[in-house]
């Protein structure tokens, strides 16, 4: 069975070592880029990429610049690794389409394991189209039509809506949603989850009325016949 690539990009030597030495004992492929301009350099070259471990701060070509480059003309995992904790940085990496965050220092084995949690997400053929209240959503495509349109949505967002038709009707906490959709434990941070659904009920217009708050719960995706 052919091994899956993750680029793994960081400016300091060491870090991506011991990214890469983790990685490799699962048996994963890693191609390491030392800046940003190298990234994107590496990632257009592969071309067979299936996920990318991306440091914020960089020489030449920042994470940040380089994460949108990518959602531009792909929709693989993006993991950002950053030595920041602010708030309003994660929710920055998110309204790029990053797929997750994790800030520095952290332990390799929980990375490995976020690694693993979302390629078995990507990898996962799940068969039929689901359709419901004026929105399609092709899951062997990865693609959701609204209103006769394709919808522009990031991997996750794909995820989180698919999560919320599949259970419609059903009211669904925020623990409950991240062990489904992150496919692990987030330790309480829902903040995550409200960026999401705010971005999602934005992008689906007026059919984001669809999915409503439960107050000091979490959410429920309802359509009404």
């Amino acid at each position: 069975m052919e091994k899956l690539k993750i680029l793994v990009v960081d400016d300091e030597s060491r870090m991506r070592k011991l990214v890469r030495d983790f990685l490799v004992k699962q048996d994963f492929e890693v191609v390491e880029a030392e800046d940003g301009e190298d990234a994107l350099n590496k990632f257009y070259a592969q071309k067979d990429i299936s996920l990318i471990i991306l440091d914020v701060m960089m020489p030449k070509i920042n994470g940040w610049e380089v994460c949108r480059e990518i959602r531009e003309n792909s929709k693989v995992p993006i993991i950002m690794l950053t030595a920041k904790g602010e708030e309003s940085d994660e929710l920055m990496g998110f309204d790029i389409g990053a797929d997750e965050y994790i800030s520095k220092p952290f332990s390799p084995k929980i990375l490995v394991a976020r690694v693993e949690a979302i390629l078995r997400r990507a990898g996962k053929k799940e068969e039929g189209t689901l359709d419901i209240g004026g929105i399609i959503i092709d899951k062997p495509g990865h693609q959701v039509i609204a209103d006769g349109k394709v919808m522009e949505l990031s991997y996750k967002e794909f995820e989180l809506l698919s999560y919320f038709v599949e259970n419609r009707g059903i009211a669904l906490s925020r623990e409950k949603i991240l062990n489904h959709v992150w496919n692990y434990d987030y330790f309480g941070d829902a903040r995550t989850i409200d960026t999401h659904v705010k971005k999602l009920r934005s992008k689906l217009g007026s059919r984001g009325d669809y999915i409503k708050t439960i107050w000091g719960m979490g959410y429920k995706f309802e359509v009404e016949e």
